[in-house]
C-alpha cells in the first residue's frame, strides 16, 4: 500500500483551491457553507483528507460549480505524486490571485503586452538579452 495521499484526492484537493480563491472565498467561509471547521477544508485541499461523493456535493454548491469540474484533467491510471514548481505556483495563492486579476482584463490587445512585459523581464533575470 501506498503511503501519502492518492493523487486523484489531491487533484480534486488543488481544485477546491483554486476554485475557492478564485471566488474569494476563505477556507473559514468555505466551511461554514459546508458545515465543516476550516481546518478540515485545508486537509480536503491539501488531499490529506478525502472528500466524500456527498462532501464534494457541497463544496461545488457552495463555490456554484459544476461538480464534474472537480475531475477535469484527471487521467485513469496516471498518478503524477511530484508536481513541477510551476504547477506548485499555479495553485498557490499568488498564482490563482495573478490569474484572476489577468482573466479580469478583457482587452486582448492589453492582455497580450502584459505577456510580452513579464516575458521581457523574465529574460532580464535569465541574463537573456536581444
Amino acid at each position: 500500500m501506498k503511503d501519502g495521499p492518492h493523487a486523484v484526492d489531491v487533484h480534486v484537493g488543488k481544485t477546491i483551491r483554486i476554485k475557492r480563491l478564485m471566488r474569494k472565498v476563505s477556507q473559514t467561509e468555505l466551511g461554514d457553507r459546508v458545515g465543516v471547521t476550516f481546518q478540515q477544508i485545508q486537509k480536503y485541499e491539501k488531499g490529506s483528507n478525502r472528500v466524500s461523493a456527498s462532501m464534494l456535493v457541497e463544496i461545488a454548491g457552495a463555490l456554484d460549480v459544476d461538480v464534474r469540474s472537480f475531475f477535469e484533467d484527471v487521467q485513469p491510471g496516471i498518478a503524477n505524486d511530484n508536481p513541477t514548481p510551476s504547477e506548485e505556483f499555479v495553485v498557490s495563492r499568488d498564482g490563482v490571485m495573478l490569474n484572476a486579476a489577468f482573466l479580469s482584463i478583457k482587452n486582448e490587445q492589453v492582455r497580450k503586452k502584459i505577456v510580452k512585459l513579464v516575458q521581457a523581464i523574465a529574460g532580464m533575470e535569465l541574463g537573456e538579452t536581444e
